[in-house]
């Protein structure tokens, strides 16, 4: 059952990959985001890159901060140069932010800063996408 999806949205064309080393953040973000847009998680480039072929391009990349990690502006160049349209959002904790900054610097085009909530998670990649902002979740019984 989709609770506070927008079926316009529900039915878009468009994709996510989540790559990030943290299978749990990576689970997480795919559960968030499944109900509005297809989404596909995987735990490196290399696996991202196959994956990503004529048929299966992603449009947003969720890109954990530790594949930044040592050569920012190579990991970025390197997406960008596969994706020309992707737009890369970094997943990342406060401890990272160094790592973090330094991929936007090199090109990436915002940040999702942990702790992680499905409405700015939504918010977000729907920002990226040129899309409306994100359906309002249906609170049931007062949860």
């Amino acid at each position: 059952m989709q609770i506070g999806v927008e079926t316009a949205k529900a039915v878009d064309q468009r994709r996510v990959f989540v790559v990030d080393e943290d299978e749990v953040t990576r689970a997480a973000l795919q559960f968030m985001l499944h109900d509005e847009i297809e989404t596909h998680e995987m735990g490196t480039l290399n696996e991202a890159y196959a994956r990503g072929t004529d048929w299966l391009v992603p449009d947003v990349l969720l890109l954990g901060v530790g594949m930044l990690k040592g050569q920012p502006s190579a990991a970025i160049g390197e997406i960008v140069a596969r994706y020309p349209a992707i737009r890369i959002l970094i997943v990342t904790g406060k401890e990272d932010e160094a790592a973090a900054i330094a991929g936007l610097k090199a090109g990436a085009h915002g940040a999702l800063v942990k702790p992680l909530r499905i409405e700015t998670v939504r918010q977000k990649v729907d920002t990226v996408l040129g899309r409306a902002g994100a359906a309002p979740l249906v609170q049931l019984g007062g949860l």
